[in-house]
């Protein structure tokens, strides 16, 4: 059966649709957006600064801790480039609902060692999926290896659908305003790749976010992989679990609307897409994000609830 739901703002409102999972209103946003829960005090929320291991090094990384006993789905939640915003609202209001989430800083990142790359990027998050899968800290009880779900903005949309293209034991993957680096770079002239990261990493203007990374580098970088980083041809993977698209007025809708329809058209596909008016950082449509990611956390089975 294929189920290609797709939503608009105004059908979020309304809740028009039957056979689309209710999303929020004004008057019927996820308690977890608008009130704490009951404390747990002899399993209370937590958060767990540490060092995730990966490729030889270790990074910056934190793990907010759900309320309860027992072991928790958990959420790794990966932010874009160069990381200005890290969604940290979206992961408070997961952790209230009832997941764990995992951030962190790929190498080379906001003070992360080891060199800043793409690849690197990629890498880091399948090591942090990996160190999920077998946790070696005191939160290891908490978390349920099975049921693991993946969330990215921007670049790290595109590594969230690069990694769910090639994982099938993910409970499911949201791309929210993902970078479709091969349509956006693989034709550009190298100049201006450089110019576009330039206007991302603000090097030039005193920022040093990405440690030694530098414009021309990662431009080379990505033109060298624009084609193997293609994410059309990962579309029969990506259908293997659920997939939310979430959209804005920045001009990566219409690749990521793409890739939507190239899984939806996959046998057995359950993809879920909302456009949201706003800009790249959903500035003035941070609870109508929230709400969209939460509502589609509570339709995965095995999620928490």
């Amino acid at each position: 059966m294929r189920q290609a739901l797709v939503l608009t703002a105004a059908l979020m409102l309304s809740g028009a649709l039957s056979t689309v999972p209710t999303f929020a209103n004004a008057q019927s946003l996820p308690a977890s957006l608008i009130a704490d829960p009951p404390q747990d005090k002899a399993h209370p929320a937590g958060m767990i600064a540490f060092a995730l291991p990966t490729h030889g090094v270790k990074i910056n990384a934190m793990l907010y801790t759900a309320a309860g006993a027992g072991a928790h789905p958990t959420v790794l939640l990966l932010h874009g480039f160069p990381g200005n915003e890290q969604n940290l609202d979206l992961a408070r209001a997961m952790q209230r609902e009832g997941w764990n989430v995992l951030t962190m800083h790929y190498r080379g990142a906001w003070g992360s060692r080891g060199d800043y790359t793409i690849t690197h990027c990629i890498e880091d998050a399948e090591a942090a999926l990996a160190w999920l899968r077998a946790p070696t800290s005191e939160a290891a009880a908490g978390i349920d290896p099975a049921r693991i779900a993946i969330v990215g903005h921007s670049m790290g949309g595109f590594v969230t659908a690069y990694v769910a293209g090639h994982d099938t034991r993910l409970m499911g993957a949201a791309l929210i305003s993902a970078w479709d680096i091969s349509h956006t770079d693989g034709t550009l002239p190298r100049d201006q790749v450089i110019k576009d990261n330039e206007e991302n990493l603000l090097n030039d203007a005193g920022m040093h976010t990405l440690g030694d990374a530098t414009d021309a580098g990662l431009a080379d970088e990505i033109l060298a992989n624009a084609k193997r980083w293609d994410l059309k041809p990962f579309a029969p993977t990506l259908a293997s679990h659920p997939l939310l698209v979430i959209t804005s007025d920045d001009g990566l809708a219409p690749t990521d609307n793409a890739l939507a329809a190239a899984v939806a058209a996959q046998p057995g596909a359950k993809v879920t897409s909302l456009h949201l008016a706003t800009d790249h950082g959903y500035n003035d449509q941070r609870i109508a994000l929230a709400a969209a990611v939460i509502r589609w956390l509570e339709t995965l089975p095995g999620g928490a609830g």
